[in-house]
């Protein structure tokens, strides 16, 4: 029997910076003139409220502003050949706007927010969240993101997706923001691994086939595509 090979990307921030949002790492650690510690973490929200509902509220309004690019649309359209699963560090949702189907955000969905006391209370969210914009018993919603020193929840359905990986593919993430950076090491050793990046990090301890291809992701996935081009399937 023939069937598609597994094709698990790992995507990050790049792939999204293609399209105009901006990555935490552009601007010596600051977002959007922002330590990252008073908008994307527990302490931030304590400390002010308001502030870290303010930022998320740009940033959402932000996401409307933009579209998915080449890099997005092609891995949608390489569902065609490949049983294609995405697992993104990123929060906005422009794979899904190009139509890729299999999608585990890792760190939240900025269109999603949920509630401070209940984490399984979660709402789809287009406009402005505010305070005083509570679930159905009186708690304050949140953004619904995974800020840093949070645990992962989808961490494990990540790392069952990769285990079953036939290609694994790492796209536009410097490979610095775990536990998503160690993904890559719950593959299989003879799943080849590729990784798209204009300054592709250093790796070690990699003992898989591997390639570095070191362009744009929307240049790279055009490159990736066509050597994959031959090998879509598995008996």
């Amino acid at each position: 029997m023939i069937t598609k090979k597994k094709l698990v990307v790992l995507s990050g921030a790049g792939i999204s910076a293609e399209s105009g949002i901006k990555t935490f790492r552009d601007a010596g650690g600051l977002w959007e003139g922002h330590p990252i510690e008073e908008v994307a973490s527990p302490e931030g929200w304590n400390k002010n409220k308001a502030l870290v509902l303010d930022f998320y509220n740009k940033r959402r309004t932000q996401l409307f502003e933009v579209q998915p690019n080449n890099a997005h649309r092609i891995l949608a359209e390489m569902e065609a050949e490949f049983d294609l699963y995405i697992i993104t560090q990123n929060v906005d949702d422009l794979h899904e706007r190009a139509g890729s189907s299999k999608v585990l955000h890792l760190h939240g969905e900025l269109l999603k927010v949920r509630s401070t006391m209940d984490p399984d209370y979660i709402l789809d969210w287009k406009t402005d969240l505010h305070i005083g914009d509570n679930d159905s018993n009186g708690h304050q919603l949140r953004p619904h993101i995974v800020w840093f020193g949070e645990a992962v929840p989808a961490m494990d359905e990540a790392i069952a997706l990769v285990q079953k990986a036939d290609i694994f593919l790492i796209i536009g993430t410097s490979l610095q923001v775990y536990p998503a950076a160690g993904l890559i090491g719950y593959t299989q050793l003879t799943t080849p691994v590729y990784y798209i990046d204009p300054k592709p990090a250093q790796i070690y301890n990699v003992n898989n086939p591997f390639k570095a291809i070191a362009l744009s992701a929307s240049e790279g996935i055009e490159v990736l595509r066509q050597e994959l081009s031959t090998q879509p399937e598995k008996i």
